[in-house]
């Protein structure tokens, strides 16, 4: 029998949740809590084999069960985590992964209705395994996608120093004194950057601006 604690701000998923497991008659919840907050504490004196918990939770309703997650894993490594969400969101999972698998799971909040799922994901956990969402592996196939389409994959590691200065607000001539490039140079990159990125000239186009749009909105797809 997997002892169970389970972290998830809503009271009816909660104990609907716990109801779940009880009835499964291969799970014993020791314990529950409404938000992140004293987490920890409660794994080092309850002991679970495995943790389940909502994403975003109190106080400010972000990340805090990836956080915990991971503070989890670090202090407790035979401790599997299973964190659930109602978006399959992709930044969520990288954050959640992006340190290593082992031992942990993103499943869609949809999935508890599904005890055999449910009850999978924990064992794999507890095992050292970890489970994703097939939703969620579609939304990371679909990220690393557009990342690769990026026309920003065109640019030198300079180009790329520059556009990103470009998008500090900063002029050539400060460009320049920063990375140790003449005017000239400058000038050369910034042009090597519009034709890179298609920017052709034009009377109603900012050539600076929309280069500068392309690496806001390429940071934010990575």
């Amino acid at each position: 029998m997997l002892r169970v604690l389970i972290a998830e701000d809503s009271y009816l998923v909660r104990e609907g949740t716990r109801r779940l497991l009880e009835d499964d008659g291969g799970f014993e919840v020791v314990g529950s809590l409404e938000d992140a907050r004293g987490i920890l504490d409660a794994v080092a004196a309850l002991r679970p084999d495995a943790v389940l918990s909502d994403i975003r939770m109190p106080p400010s309703h972000h990340m805090e069960g990836i956080e915990a997650a991971l503070a989890i894993r670090a202090a407790h490594p035979a401790v599997g985590v299973v964190v659930l969400s109602q978006h399959s969101e992709d930044a969520y999972a990288f954050e959640l992964f992006k340190e290593g698998t082992s031992g942990l799971a993103y499943l869609l909040k949809e999935r508890l209705g599904d005890l055999d799922e449910l009850a999978r994901a924990l064992r794999e956990v507890v095992a050292g395994r970890s489970v994703i969402d097939p939703a969620v592996v579609e939304a990371l196939v679909g990220r690393r996608a557009r990342q690769q389409s990026s026309l920003l994959r065109r640019l030198t590691p300079r180009e790329l120093e520059v556009l990103r200065a470009m998008a500090e607000g900063k002029r050539n001539a400060t460009i320049g004194a920063e990375l140790a490039l003449s005017g000239s140079a400058i000038e050369k990159h910034v042009n090597a950057i519009f034709t890179k990125l298609d920017l052709g000239e034009s009377p109603k186009i900012d050539r600076r601006v929309s280069a500068v749009l392309h690496f806001l909105q390429d940071r934010g797809l990575q």
